[in-house]
């Protein structure tokens, strides 16, 4: 069963979300470095999983599932349809599962220093053992001596220390529980489902989740991209993290970008007073649709440098007229006008219409535009 988690959130309440899933024993404070950097332009939701933190510890053994289960209960509570992901080591497999088994609620994932296997499993077994008996924190040296490169331990022993003292700050059931997720884990099966665009990030002297383990989830999931980190251990957000920051910009921003591109060509073409209209009329239900076919039909399609804008509303007006998409059709001429063609040019699209399409849907095609047209020319 899933539970409410503790959350905090930072940056603009319109911006795309972006949820940050840590790694097994950190609390959101990982997360320290991303912030700022992230909530300029996104809405930055870090959250502390089950027996972390200021979250709730549960009676175990817990699976990546029931992880995966409290961050699909947290979108909900954020009422964030879509998110983007980025996840480091645990977090990172609760966002592979999230994206096999919830597709529909990842828009871009970002896998930093994390497996799809990690054994061997008696290992797990053992620390989470060690941890009922003795707390966590006994173990938390030996640990966060892998999250960072020796040479950065030096130079920064303040930073790793703080890391060392969240470590050993968990309660110790719900961090022995999320071992045996691990323990209990394999998601190479799940891999190949994921059609979120994927980034995934590996650390160069990462001993937890070597780079091997990074490539081998790039392998698999389609069209994912790898960066290997140099100078990078376990907790490569932090130790690397004006790199990381960037490649998470970069990946994450290209859905606002593509946005924003859509959003301009859509009110060039169809002008500023329908744009105004269909985003008056917009609610929670209908937001992810006018979301969809502004990033897509208009980001992606329309800003293509392939054809010209007269040659696309040419093709529109033709395969509405084939379709009898009727009200689009009207909207449409509008558009054409708008993009440059003449009523001369639009009797032509139709007149060939009337050809392929059939003279019934290319009367009616005609009767609407007449009409488009009176109104343009009053």
């Amino acid at each position: 069963m899933s539970i409410d988690v503790r959350y905090v959130v930072d940056g603009p309440e319109d911006a795309p979300v972006v949820v940050l899933s840590g790694s097994l024993g950190s609390t959101l404070d990982m997360w320290r470095p991303q912030v700022a950097a992230l909530a300029a332009e996104f809405r930055v939701v870090r959250y502390d999983h089950r027996g972390h933190g200021g979250s709730p510890a549960p009676e175990g053994p817990y699976s990546i599932a029931d992880l995966g289960g409290d961050l699909l209960r947290l979108l909900d509570r954020i009422g964030a349809e879509r998110a983007h992901v980025a996840g480091v080591s645990l977090g990172g497999m609760v966002g592979m599962w999230l994206a096999a088994h919830a597709p529909e609620r990842i828009d871009r994932l970002a896998l930093i220093c994390t497996s799809a296997l990690l054994g061997p499993a008696e290992q797990w077994a053992q620390r989470a053992a060690a941890v009922r008996e003795k707390g966590v924190a006994p173990i938390a040296p030996g640990i966060v001596e892998r999250w960072f490169t020796p040479a950065y331990a030096e130079r920064e022993p303040d930073a790793v220390e703080a890391m060392r003292a969240m470590l050993a700050s968990n309660d110790a059931e719900g961090y022995a529980s999320c071992c045996e997720a691990i323990e209990r884990m394999d998601l190479r099966a799940d891999l190949a489902a994921i059609s979120a665009p994927t980034l995934v990030l590996a650390g160069a002297q990462d001993l937890a989740t070597p780079p091997e383990h990074g490539e081998r989830i790039a392998r698999e999931i389609p069209d994912a991209r790898l960066r290997v980190l140099d100078d990078a251990a376990h907790l490569a957000s932090w130790q690397q993290a004006d790199t990381v920051n960037d490649l998470l910009r970069a990946h994450f921003g290209h859905m606002a970008t593509r946005h924003a591109a859509g959003m301009k060509v859509r009110r060039e073409v169809l002008g500023d007073a329908h744009v105004d209209r269909a985003q008056a009329r917009t609610t929670a239900f209908t937001e992810p649709f006018q979301d969809l076919i502004t990033r897509y039909a208009w980001g992606e399609i329309w800003t293509r440098p392939g054809l010209d804008r007269k040659t696309r509303s040419c093709m529109v007006l033709t395969a509405l007229t084939a379709h009898g998409h009727w009200e689009e059709l009207a909207m449409h001429v509008r558009a054409a006008v708008r993009n440059g063609l003449t009523p001369q040019e639009i009797r032509e699209v139709f007149l060939q219409a009337a050809i392929y399409c059939g003279v019934p849907a290319a009367n009616r095609a005609f009767g609407i535009a007449q009409q488009v047209l009176s109104e343009l020319e009053a």
